[in-house]
């Protein structure tokens, strides 16, 4: 940051009611080194966002090696729109071999998925950010109760290296999921082919499902868990925040 000085606290208090565009523009005057997190719809508005600032910002995804066909091909398909290089974060291959050996291919349907979104999601995703001074997320606060207070940006103990610091940027926490396809729509942005099934919050193809009029978009993630559980370790912080 240019001024260390000056409190996250201070700045998110400025930042909060400010629109999308002005946060994500502030984010990259201020830091050299940041990235986006990319995987689906809030992401890649914020692509469609920061390119007017920075089209050469860097975008990283987390291939879990379980995603849907679908994914991979808007994966594809968001790299040659914007012409942007996507930088592809996989799992550490001796941990999963390790867990499918152990416990088989879906142990997550008995024990949880915490210990499987570990090695195929939170590692990769730390061992990227160790990499870099700040993150850009997509995190909405109506995505679910772990994420209602989520701020517009945040200091992240949780991936900061040792000994140093990371910031985290929300530039979505106050827009609605209508906001968002509203602007997919206007910018006639890509989107993953799953949308138009169903599919609201998609994750790895067997721990995602389709959901029913009225439901929450969160309820076709881990269905077979509790509401509260319904984090991978990405952004496990927004709890004890």
């Amino acid at each position: 940051m240019n001024d260390p000085l000056i409190s996250l606290v201070d700045i998110e208090q400025k930042l909060q009611h400010e629109s999308p565009q002005k946060i994500i523009k502030y984010a990259l005057s201020q830091y050299e080194n940041i990235a986006i997190s990319f995987s689906g719809a809030e992401d890649v508005v914020l692509i469609e966002m920061a390119r007017n600032y920075r089209p050469d910002v860097q975008v990283f995804c987390l291939d879990t090696g379980r995603l849907h066909q679908e994914t991979y091909r808007y994966l594809e398909k968001v790299r040659k729109h914007y012409g942007i290089k996507i930088e592809i974060m996989a799992p550490d291959g001796e941990a999963l071999h390790q867990l499918t050996s152990e416990k088989g291919l879906f142990s997550f349907y008995e024990d949880g998925h915490h210990e499987c979104c570990g090695i195929r999601k939170t590692q990769p995703l730390r061992k990227k950010l160790a990499t870099v001074d700040a993150w850009i997320t997509g995190q909405r606060k109506d995505q679910s109760r772990t994420r209602a207070e989520i701020p517009v940006i945040q200091d992240d103990k949780l991936f900061a290296r040792p000994n140093g610091t990371l910031t985290k940027f929300n530039p979505l926490a106050n827009w609605s999921s209508q906001e968002v396809w509203a602007y997919i729509r206007m910018c006639e942005i890509p989107y993953n082919e799953l949308h138009d099934r169903g599919f609201i919050s998609i994750g790895c193809e067997p721990c995602t499902r389709p959901v029913g009029p009225n439901q929450h978009e969160r309820e076709g993630r881990w269905w077979w868990e509790e509401a509260t559980k319904k984090e991978c370790g990405l952004h496990s912080g927004n709890i004890s925040n």
